[in-house]
């Protein structure tokens, strides 16, 4: 049981996040001692010991530390990660999955730098050409998985195809969906609308095998249709934080409407169950994070504004994707290449 326990220590990046190390720290200990998750706490040695020792069960929670100097800012770009071997937190923590000290990791802190050191350190599984990160976003039918979300900004066709297979993938995993249908974001319903990228992808996943439904509106998007809506991580990236303001200009819409007078307060307290539920449903909290996926390795990214709730979230699905050996089944899903010289990705 030991071996197994240290096989799925989970790696944190301490010092990732708008509000780090604090949430993330108070996140990680919440997932050790309310989940029993194991957890690797990357950062500063003597600013985590000191924020733990806050905690008057820290001792007896399965915490360790591994010392990370530095951090990439969020106003660095994303090569930082990389620059002159410098010791952040994402690039220890990288290093730490790849020498088994840990079975993943989760990062809140710059995206672009958590992309570009997982990259590096695990690499890609074999067939797909670039990462993605997988949104997992609530429908009238449940949840679905939309990407990328910002991993690959300029796609091609062919990537877009590997990002349905990934999705499909972890679709299975974290939705228990047994045959996620696909849909892509473009502009219009028929074929022949969108761009030049859309179109080919299009033609792509038609002729894939995959439980392919078409092209989907924006305004679709949370009907259902789709288990698995694929598209460029700028479109992605778009969508989602429009997706985010509009949850809370809503909310605070109806927090306005709702106090404004005597009968509207006496209303809302009796529909407070159902307002309760209504943002336990779009709370990107409730997921914790998304999933890098097509590299070698289980890497969680966390929205920036994550809450100790969302980091510990994150480091759950983290342990569960590690646990439920997430990484051979992307690869069993994913098409052997063709022997030969690979075509181009136009």
């Amino acid at each position: 049981m030991e071996a197994r326990s240290r096989s799925l220590r989970i790696a944190v990046d301490a010092m990732g996040g708008d509000a780090a190390p604090d949430c993330i720290v108070d996140g990680a200990v919440a997932a050790a001692r309310d989940l029993a998750i194991p957890v690797l706490l990357v950062g500063p040695s003597d600013r985590l010991r000191a924020h733990l020792a806050r905690a008057s069960d820290a001792a007896d929670l399965d915490i360790e530390i591994a010392d990370a100097p530095e951090a990439v800012t969020m106003g660095e770009p994303a090569m930082a990660a990389l620059r002159k071997l410098r010791p952040t937190s994402i690039r220890v923590a990288v290093d730490a999955v790849r020498a088994g000290r840990a079975a993943a990791l989760f990062s809140a802190g710059h995206t672009g730098a958590t992309v570009m050191a997982a990259f590096t350190g695990f690499g890609m599984l074999d067939g797909i050409d670039r990462p993605a990160l997988a949104a997992t976003i609530p429908t009238q039918q449940g949840a679905a998985v939309l990407l990328d979300v910002g991993a690959t900004v300029e796609c091609r066709p062919l990537h877009l195809l590997q990002f349905a297979i990934l999705g499909s993938a972890y679709a299975v995993t974290a939705l228990g969906v047994e045959r996620p249908r696909i849909g892509l974001l473009s502009i219009g319903e028929e074929a022949v609308k969108g761009n030049d990228l859309t179109r080919e992808a299009y033609r792509l996943l038609e002729s894939s095998g995959l439980p392919f439904t078409g092209n989907l509106e924006a305004r679709d998007v949370y009907t259902g249709r789709a288990d698995v809506i694929v598209c460029d991580g700028f479109t992605g990236n778009v969508a989602l934080k429009i997706s985010e303001g509009l949850v809370e200009a809503v909310e605070a819409l109806l927090a306005a409407e709702l106090t404004g007078s005597a009968a509207a307060r006496v209303g809302a307290r009796l529909a407070r169950g159902a307002f309760r539920r209504f943002r336990h449903r779009v709370d990107y909290s409730e997921y914790g994070g998304a999933p890098l996926l097509g590299v070698a390795g289980v890497c969680l990214v966390g929205h920036g504004r994550s809450s100790a709730k969302a980091v510990k979230n994150g480091v759950a699905l983290a342990a569960r994707l590690a646990a439920d050996d997430f990484l051979a089944r992307v690869v069993a899903a994913v098409p052997a290449p063709p022997a030969g010289p690979r075509p181009a990705a136009h």
